[in-house]
């Protein structure tokens, strides 16, 4: 080969690249387009194709759609520890129309950027409930979390939502949201996004599991857990600096919910003491905000000894769940009722 076909071969090598590299862009653009005009998960970034309904998937990503609704004026946060309580009850019973946005498997961290992203769609709710666990007590301010979490899709940062676009996950789900829009019959979650999982338990006969009856009645250490000794409670503080941002008018239940007796720290123990610090910031942070109330279910109480209303020593039954609403509801409406 002479250096004239050499310089060919090169140029024509030169144009495919360039071919190749614009069809990419114009493939990635394309994608991006579709994907933002899709809003696969109803975030409402675009509203094109919002249908006003939930589609079936799970509470990470469904929270971006039902906490955006403007058909909701008071909103519960938190993990599986709290997923129980009824919005429709307490909405029967405040007249203020609930939302659960509370996630399983999350912690502060999650449940923080939850709360942003309803206030930042209903900046002056009529109520926001809270659950407080022993996920907070970390020490770390990172907040880590243990499982994945689409921080991106409730992130203002335009471009972090974009990038969060590019994940295969999410491709697959524009897909599936193309498949539902179109479709004849639409499945839809709940809008008020409760989920009994005492079901899913029963369905499973975990009252009979001997491995989560052990796990239920083994004692907790006396010795604090590993990085919630404290002094510092970052997740605290982070929740005083969103309180005290709350209209004045907002009402504010914070929860620490129930325990089985064998989950709790024996009195005088370093575990003692170290959750008892860390629900005294937890206080503290509450206190930031004037129209507020603390519901402490882990106070001792003949109900905590009954293994006949836990599943384990953190996930309780109705029978727990139903009276805790009630609590929280007339906790409520005496907040409202405060000038």
């Amino acid at each position: 080969m002479g250096p004239a076909s050499g310089s060919v071969a090169r140029q024509d090598w030169a144009a495919f690249a360039r071919r190749f590299l614009r069809t990419a862009i114009g493939l990635l653009a394309g994608y991006l387009t579709l994907a933002f005009l899709i809003d696969p998960y109803d975030s409402g970034r675009s509203t094109l194709f919002s249908a006003g309904a939930v589609r079936p998937q799970g509470p990470r990503t469904a929270a971006a759609s039902r906490g955006r609704d403007p058909a909701f004026a008071g909103a519960v946060f938190g993990n599986s520890h709290i997923q129980l309580i009824e919005p429709a009850r307490l909405t029967a019973a405040t007249g203020i129309p609930f939302v659960q946005l509370s996630v399983p498997g999350t912690g502060p961290g999650e449940q923080l950027a939850l709360l942003v992203w309803f206030l930042r769609h209903h900046p002056a709710p009529q109520a926001v409930v809270l659950s407080v666990d022993d996920f907070w007590c970390t020490d770390d301010p990172a907040l880590p979390n243990d499982k994945p979490f689409p921080f991106w899709l409730y992130s203002p940062d335009p471009l972090a939502y974009l990038r969060g676009l590019l994940r295969f996950s999410v491709a697959q789900e524009v897909v599936g949201r193309i498949g539902w829009l179109v479709g004849a019959r639409r499945k839809r979650a709940a809008a008020d996004g409760w989920s009994d999982y005492e079901l899913d338990f029963l369905k499973r006969g975990t009252l009979d599991d001997e491995r989560l009856r052990v796990m239920r009645e083994t004692p907790v250490p006396d010795a604090a857990a590993p990085g919630k000794a404290g002094p510092d409670f970052p997740a605290a503080d982070r929740l005083g600096t969103a309180l005290a941002a709350l209209p004045a008018e907002t009402a504010v239940v914070l929860v620490f919910p129930p325990v089985y007796a064998a989950g709790l720290p024996r009195p005088g123990t370093p575990r003692a003491q170290a959750e008892a610090a860390c629900r005294s910031a937890a206080t503290a942070a509450l206190q930031r905000h004037g129209r507020s109330a603390l519901i402490d279910a882990r106070r001792e109480r003949p109900a905590l000894h009954d293994p006949g209303l836990f599943f384990d020593q953190t996930h309780y039954r109705h029978a727990l769940a139903r009276p805790l609403a009630d609590e929280i509801a007339a906790a409520l409406v005496r907040l409202r009722g405060t000038p």
